[in-house]
């Protein structure tokens, strides 16, 4: 993962929490993956694809997730519900975008965006793959950012004979 592909990200989730959610978020130290389970229950999940391949986590704690939705939907949210992961769906999806603006060059494109909530939850990135975790504090509470992405070139090439060759048959 080569971390010139994280600040953009990094720049956009700042920028989208101060213009969306009027909070200012304080960057920690990056740290790589070393396991799949993100920081904290709340997850958005979306998929890049182009010439370069990869995965992006908003992971939220539930009442960053919680103050997130209510102040998007300008009304007190207090449980998880289908409001709260549709608000974190659009969340990663904002930050993602930014940061593919970013990313001409790689001429990506964005997956539909999901979300996972519960302790102790996974995300696999694609193999070969070492994200980046970047946590962040806000006045609401912690969050983190993963983003691990591969370029087409560094991605193994399979084995160059895929073609079966025919078998003579006698009789």
């Amino acid at each position: 993962m080569r971390v010139e592909f994280v600040n953009p990200f990094i720049k956009s989730l700042a920028n989208t929490f101060e213009v969306m959610l009027h909070q200012k978020v304080t960057r920690g130290d990056l740290e790589l993956k070393s396991n799949f389970c993100p920081l904290h229950p709340v997850s958005g999940i979306i998929g890049l694809s182009g010439k370069a391949t990869g995965t992006v986590v908003l992971s939220l704690s539930e009442i960053v997730a919680l103050k997130a939705a209510s102040t998007m939907l300008m009304t007190e949210l207090s449980v998880i519900d289908d409001d709260v992961t549709d608000a974190v769906g659009e969340l990663v999806n904002m930050v993602t975008g930014g940061a593919k603006a970013e990313l001409e060059a790689y001429n990506l494109s964005i997956s539909l965006p999901g979300v996972v909530t519960g302790k102790n939850h996974s995300v696999n990135f694609p193999s070969k793959v070492t994200p980046i975790c970047v946590p962040f504090s806000t006045d609401w509470g912690p969050l983190a950012l993963e983003v691990g992405l591969i370029t087409s070139s560094e991605i193994p090439a399979a084995s160059s004979d895929t073609t079966q060759q025919p078998q003579e048959v006698s009789s």
